[in-house]
């Protein structure tokens, strides 16, 4: 009967999520001769050729993505083992920008679980600004943001293009203030929208602030006024309507993920919140 090494499985499924030998090593805490190495045994002893490499790209070969899900099975079910040995769990405090948080949370907090079941996940949604002054103080072990200035540090999981959207039946008279609506007035992304309106002299009015996503959500949607949303999180049936108005582009940004966590333990989690959200990406 063929067994399984859980190294070798770990590295296959690292280089499957953030498709690099190189950053699959970084993530593991190893050099990538090493990663290659377990990647080759876990190979020849399943007989079957897991990843396709060439000198720009790596993938899933066919038997590879055929085993990834069991791959992810097979590591979960090792962690639960050992973290039923003792009966201390640990928390992890999570920050989701609300103008991030989208179809991929519970995929995000499912893979947590997963990888480390003794884990007590607490979440706080709140404005990428408020979250990472959050982070600063120490009351967070990761937060995933919008990136809002200079500040380079954290992971970047991949660009954020904005939009204008509104309902069908949105009303915009020619030669009145543009109607918005937003999250609050210390929202980052109301600050894009504001701006980019600025800029084009265009004269613009705020008639409602929401508090929450969903509330801007539904005012948009109700045809009270019209607002930016990332392109990903547009509220269904909602239309982009730029041309339709001749309003400015808006400028994209990325998504990045802060922690200073360095144990092993967490930074396999932190990867694992990583490989998860670009997973889900649109076109990912």
């Amino acid at each position: 009967m063929t067994t399984l090494d859980v190294d070798a499985v770990q590295a296959f499924v690292t280089i499957a999520d953030l498709q690099s030998f190189t950053r699959a090593a970084e993530a593991l805490g190893t050099t990538q001769g090493a990663i290659s190495v377990k990647l080759k045994r876990l190979e020849d002893r399943l007989g079957q050729r897991l990843i396709e490499r060439t000198p720009r790209s790596v993938r899933l070969s066919a038997q590879g993505a055929v085993f990834l899900t069991g791959a992810r099975e097979f590591l979960a079910a090792h962690e639960r083992a050992i973290a039923g040995l003792t009966s201390t769990r640990r928390r992890f405090g999570l920050g989701i920008a609300a103008h991030v948080a989208g179809p991929e949370v519970p995929t995000l907090l499912a893979r947590l679980n997963a990888h480390d079941p003794g884990l007590t996940i607490e979440v706080r949604m709140e404005n990428s600004r408020v979250l990472l002054d959050a982070f600063d103080r120490g009351e967070l072990d990761a937060a995933i943001i919008r990136r809002e200035d200079d500040r380079r540090d954290g992971e970047v999981l991949g660009p954020e293009h904005f939009g204008w959207f509104a309902a069908p039946q949105f009303e915009h008279r020619q030669g009145e203030p543009l109607r918005l609506a937003a999250l609050s007035p210390t929202c980052g992304v109301r600050d894009i929208a504001t701006r980019a309106l600025d800029s084009a002299a265009m004269a613009w009015t705020e008639v409602f602030l929401g508090g929450t996503s969903s509330m801007v959500t539904a005012a948009v949607s109700a045809g009270l006024a019209i607002s930016a949303f990332s392109c990903r999180l547009a509220p269904p049936g909602t239309v982009e309507v730029s041309h339709r108005f001749g309003l400015p582009p808006l400028p994209s940004t990325e998504i990045v993920m802060f922690s200073t966590l360095t144990d092993a333990r967490s930074r396999e989690a932190l990867r694992t919140l990583a490989a998860a959200f670009r997973e889900h990406r649109p076109g990912s």
